[in-house]
């Protein structure tokens, strides 16, 4: 994996040197490099990076308070002169902290040192998603238990104390309100849009005002449920 860095310090020598050892590393490459904050954090709001290497004084605002201001930083090494900073930086979740001026060989530790801690984070990631993720459940309708996968279900409409799942296979009537049947069905897959509807989020055709277009069906959208609608389209 290349990680993709940027560079932030308002001395062009010591800009030079670290973008010098990038381009020596090759598992590294140079997104962006800058002279101060305020650039620095216009191009971070555009183009998302792995690494940051941050010099700590520098005019207008300093790279601890220009770390403070990101809401989600990219794993941060601060580069600076004066040893008095290395607490502040370790407070404020800074992976290494490099003393210029800097040696090739202190610099690779710090890139192994991001590499390391990426890597970690991205297994934890990977077994969270990973682990025990149910695909389907049983459901009892009669006398009988029903093997459902979630890909199959479009909706569910509840009617009182029963629930009609809608499938790719038919309906299925089971006993159970509205409110057990979304602790039953995943909300990272479905999402109640109605006091007596929820839908699968992959099988949403269109909106149209108050209503989804699922397939051949129309199901409102309960007044209480249309901000959850807008923030799933939306994204946020």
């Amino acid at each position: 994996m290349i990680l993709k860095c940027v560079l932030i310090d308002d001395e062009p020598l010591a800009r030079e040197i670290l973008a010098g050892y990038i381009e020596r590393h090759k598992t590294i490459e140079l997104a962006g490099s800058f002279s101060n904050a305020l650039e620095g954090h216009e191009f971070l709001k555009h183009h998302p990076v792995d690494v940051l290497f941050l010099d700590i004084e520098m005019p207008e605002i300093s790279g601890i308070d220009f770390l403070k201001a990101l809401t989600q930083p990219p794993v941060t090494v601060f580069t600076t002169a004066f040893r008095d900073y290395a607490f502040e930086g370790y407070e404020l979740g800074v992976i290494d902290f490099l003393l210029k001026p800097i040696s090739y060989d202190r610099f690779c530790k710090a890139v192994d040192k991001v590499r390391d801690f990426l890597s970690l984070k991205k297994e934890e990631a990977d077994l969270e998603t990973s682990e025990d993720v149910p695909t389907f459940i049983f459901v009892k309708s009669g006398v009988q238990k029903i093997k459902l996968f979630f890909t199959d279900v479009t909706h569910i409409q509840g009617l009182k104390d029963y629930a009609i799942i809608h499938a790719s296979s038919g309906k299925i009537v089971i006993k159970g309100s509205i409110k057990s049947m979304q602790e039953l069905f995943p909300e990272t897959r479905f999402i109640r849009v109605h006091k007596s509807f929820i839908v699968a989020k992959d099988k949403i055709r269109r909106m149209e005002r108050n209503r989804i277009i699922i397939a051949d069906h129309q199901i409102p959208i309960g007044r209480n449920y249309k901000a959850a609608m807008d923030r799933l389209i939306t994204g946020h």
